[in-house]
């Protein structure tokens, strides 16, 4: 990596972990190689939104050529939403890929996923089974998402419905993860899931 983008990294950095208006929003960042090519980020789940009180970790990959291309960025922790794969966590925002300027820096990035998070943007999904839920039924996308938050972000939303589904497939000798996925895209019809997985 070269020097001048080691120095607008460092910088950047300096900028995030220094800033008052982004430690408010629940945006953290930090370091996990010293040659500032990866780093870890933290955000927290808008309030309002089907994501408040969960917290987010995710990757970020600086390539060689920033800041003339964007920074790599996935969630690690998994979420329901329509511009974020719920499998690989790779999101679907235009600043990470042809709308990249070379003048945005990592604070535009943290800010701008987390803006993603109160406002998607199901016409140009990531993960189309969600973004369907989310145009079709919105209550049941809404839950979803809060059940995603509670079991993998840490919020404290918690569904008795949901969690005795869970455990009807459980029983069956479903992992728990795959009793999950199968549900939330089923748009929690057990009938429907359970056709899903032993078919």
């Amino acid at each position: 990596m070269s020097n001048i983008a080691q120095q607008r990294i460092q910088r950047e950095f300096r900028e995030v972990v220094k800033s008052k208006e982004i430690a408010e929003s629940g945006v953290h960042l930090e370091l996990i190689k010293d040659d500032l090519t990866e780093l870890a980020g933290t955000i927290a789940g808008p309030p309002d939104t089907p994501y408040q009180g969960g917290k987010y970790k995710l990757e970020i990959k600086i390539p060689d050529t920033y800041p003339f291309n964007p920074p790599k960025v996935r969630f690690i922790t998994k979420i329901w939403h329509p511009n974020i794969s719920s499998v690989t966590g790779a999101i679907c925002l235009d600043i990470l890929k042809d709308q990249w300027a070379a003048a945005m820096t990592l604070r535009t990035v943290l800010l701008s996923i987390q803006a993603l998070l109160a406002a998607p943007e199901p016409s140009d999904p990531q993960d189309a089974v969600v973004a369907r839920q989310y145009q079709e039924n919105q209550q049941i996308f809404r839950e979803t998402a809060q059940h995603w938050a509670s079991v993998y972000a840490g919020s404290s939303y918690k569904n008795p419905a949901f969690d005795k589904m869970l455990s009807q497939l459980k029983d069956m000798g479903v992992e728990e993860t795959a009793a999950r996925v199968a549900l939330s895209s089923c748009a929690w019809d057990l009938q429907k899931a359970t056709e899903q997985l032993f078919n």
